[in-house]
């Protein structure tokens, strides 16, 4: 195991728990920041990889634009900043159910996809003009689905969070 394994493993590892801490918090602005320390492993795993252009590319959009988007919507539609036991919905073992699915999904199409994705990938040594090649050719229609997929929970969320969207009292 050499030097870089191990840099990896720790990255991997804060990563994840930062992840795990993110779902977990009951302060959604701290949720928000666990994203960034998870963002920020994600990047660093992708400089130990030697995909320089993928890093900064998750620093920018990720931990830039996409949590900055989270933090505007929670502003946006007057959230509680701090604890509160009003935003748990009691549905966690559904929740549960549907992410375990989704990691399934996820890790099936990777085992799946890694194979020739990897060949191209490696054969231009992780550049861009490679990366391009292969996401733009190989990965369009994922990356599309991914993108409404984040539209339509950002869209769910508003619309959960907002209390004068619905039927009023009397109606």
């Amino acid at each position: 195991m050499t030097g870089q394994d191990v840099v990896l493993v720790l990255l991997g590892a804060v990563a994840l728990g930062g992840g795990v801490l993110c779902v977990t918090t009951r302060q959604i602005v701290h949720a928000a920041l666990w994203l960034v320390v998870a963002f920020g492993g994600l990047a660093g795993s992708y400089l130990v990889l030697t995909a320089e252009f993928v890093a900064w590319v998750q620093v920018l959009v990720y931990v830039g634009a996409v949590v900055v988007l989270l933090l505007f919507g929670i502003m946006l539609t007057r959230a509680p900043i701090g604890p509160g036991d009003g935003l748990d919905s009691e549905n966690r073992w559904v929740a549960l159910v549907v992410a375990v699915a989704t990691a399934a999904l996820l890790v099936t199409t990777v085992v799946l996809g890694f194979g020739y994705a990897h060949k191209d990938v490696r054969a231009g040594g992780g550049s861009a003009d490679a990366l391009g090649s292969s996401l733009f050719r190989t990965w369009v229609l994922p990356f599309e689905v991914a993108s409404v997929l984040l539209l339509a929970a950002l869209v769910g969320a508003i619309v959960l969070s907002r209390t004068d969207i619905g039927p009023k009292d009397g109606d």
